[in-house]
């Protein structure tokens, strides 16, 4: 890609702008037009150079903010994440996401402007569970619990308490999801990790089919799982980025 290239000026655009701070709409509709492409190939591409270049960019900007005000650090993490969400990299969106409402429920004591709702939490969990974060999912679900306690401490209405009876059912159900998926995932891990140790140390062979549902369970479907929920979920994540 050389310099003279239109595309390799708009990345090279596009860096400048993060690396001098300019977080704003202006840098995230000149990403969005970078992944703008008629060949798959190269949209490919440039989503992993871009992706690398964010990762790296979103540290050291997370760094940089350790002494700033609350409010300029929620303003950055939101950037990133929509940033990420546009180049599908779903673990660091969701990784930034629980970030800003964990950061939000600890300064909320002090500033209630900050307060977490049950419904964030739950949004989020329900995005963490459709794309394999089973174990964040469950932690998610019980801070959404936590907060529908204290809304129905400070609202004892009937009518809203058997609403909030109906909704803690429901999170309640998945957060058991979440946790028993984790679980199922953690012991199929264990297996696959066991079977490779035994094959290495002993130097047999162990049957083909049982090596490939092993692996099939522990981390290709994780990874099919999450291909095929990207695009559907991409959408979701930058509607919900952009109202908040």
């Amino acid at each position: 890609m050389s310099d003279s290239d239109p595309l390799a000026q708009q990345i090279c655009l596009f860096r400048s702008l993060i690396k001098s701070r300019r977080l704003d709409d202006a840098a995230l509709r000149i990403l969005e037009s970078l992944l703008v492409s008629k060949s798959v190939k190269s949209l490919k591409e440039v989503q992993s150079t871009l992706r690398v270049f964010l990762r790296s960019e979103s540290l050291s900007a997370i760094r940089e903010n350790a002494y700033k005000s609350v409010h300029q650090k929620l303003i950055t993490l939101e950037f990133f994440v929509r940033a990420f969400a546009q180049t599908a990299d779903v673990e660091s969106c969701l990784a930034l996401r629980y970030e800003a409402l964990h950061m939000r429920e600890l300064k909320s004591t002090s500033c209630q402007w900050l307060e977490v709702s049950y419904l964030e939490w739950l949004n989020f969990a329900e995005h963490s569970l459709d794309n394999g974060f089973y174990s964040i999912a469950g932690k998610a679900c019980e801070n959404a619990l936590l907060c529908l306690k204290k809304t129905d401490i400070a609202n004892p209405k009937i009518d809203e308490l058997f609403e909030s009876v109906q909704v803690y059912e429901k999170i309640k159900r998945l957060k058991d999801f979440a946790m028993t998926s984790a679980a199922s995932r953690s012991v199929q891990a264990q297996a696959a990790e066991y079977l490779t140790k035994k094959r290495t140390e002993n130097g047999k062979i162990i049957h083909p089919s049982l090596c490939q549902e092993t692996k099939c369970v522990a981390s290709t479907m994780f990874r099919i799982g999450i291909k095929k929920r990207n695009e559907r979920k991409l959408h979701d994540l930058q509607r919900t980025t952009s109202k908040s």
